[in-house]
């Protein structure tokens, strides 16, 4: 028996409320406070870098992307796409290009993908949203030199949707290169039953078709060459931490390209805010990942 079984509602609860697990601040404050981070990390790109905003990928009032460009892009250059978190009911594109700055600087394109949150959009609708965005960038920008994605928390579990699609049923066969999990989600089961679930009103089978725990060997098939990196914060909860542990192992398992990153010093909100900076690791081990390096790096 799985160990989220054996829990009664409240500790299950607290097991998937993040933000009862900082240290450096209450509850209440950490959500505003990553909101007011990532929005202000948002606009600094918006003001330092060129953009083009409300690109559409579908028909979709919320289907739409934000570009972020370097001045001068080379022929070719790779390409971070950026999924959010906010556990599938909050948070937007106008709060996911606070990564930018560091990576365009670099020559490096950004997209923030926009998606129906919860109550608007279902999990089956955010999941073909998001693998509809990548498709359509591909398709938009054939001058990419390598696609990468990277997601947070909800948006974590989005990405590791888009590594196990049937492309088949698509126009393109996007080559994924490089993914980054944040603090991801991998089994969807343990939510049916708390808060979360309230506006997602997930049944058991959907949860089923959209864990990417269940859906490993079909990632396997499609996206065996790409550079998988699994991270976690110091300070998630044990239940949080255990999810990306069990889906690092099995994805190790299966004989896929894959690290796991345990970020010290961190929690679940930080963890992701501090990719504004170019020398906080996840963001040289994204670099780094590209073929990139700082400049001043000397070691």
């Amino acid at each position: 028996m799985a160990r989220w079984m054996e829990m009664d509602q409240t500790e299950l609860t607290r097991q998937y409320s993040p933000s009862q697990w900082l240290h450096r601040m209450s509850a209440d404050e950490v959500v505003k406070a990553h909101v007011a981070a990532l929005r202000e990390g948002t606009q600094r790109a918006r003001s330092a870098v060129q953009t083009l905003m409300d690109v559409p990928y579908g028909d979709g009032d919320g289907e739409k992307l934000d570009v972020y460009v370097p001045t001068d892009p080379p022929l070719e250059m790779p390409l971070v796409i950026y999924i959010h978190g906010g556990y599938w009911q909050f948070l937007s594109k106008e709060e996911s290009g606070f990564l930018a700055v560091p990576l365009v600087q670099r020559g490096v394109a950004v997209v923030a993908v926009g998606y129906d949150i919860a109550p608007k959009g279902n999990m089956d609708l955010m999941v073909s949203q998001v693998r509809q965005s990548v498709v359509s960038i591909i398709q938009q920008y054939s001058h990419i030199s390598g696609l990468y994605l990277c997601g947070h928390s909800a948006g974590a579990h989005l990405v590791a949707m888009v590594l196990c699609t049937d492309w088949s049923q698509y126009a393109v066969t996007p080559q994924i290169k490089g993914a980054f999990l944040v603090s991801g989600i991998y089994d969807l089961l343990p939510i049916l039953s708390t808060y979360v679930n309230d506006p997602l009103k997930m049944t058991e089978e959907v949860a089923l078709r959209n864990s990417p725990s269940q859906l490993v060997a079909q990632l396997k098939n499609s996206s065996s060459t790409c550079n998988i990196v699994v991270a976690i914060a110091q300070n998630d909860s044990p239940e949080f931490r255990k999810q990306s542990e069990d889906y690092f192992r099995a994805l190790e398992s299966s004989g896929l390209n894959v690290s796991l990153e345990d970020v010290p010093n961190t929690d679940h909100f930080n963890i992701v805010e501090q990719l504004v900076d170019p020398d906080y690791h996840l963001t040289q081990l994204l670099l780094k990942m590209m073929g990139k390096k700082l400049e001043r790096e000397t070691t």
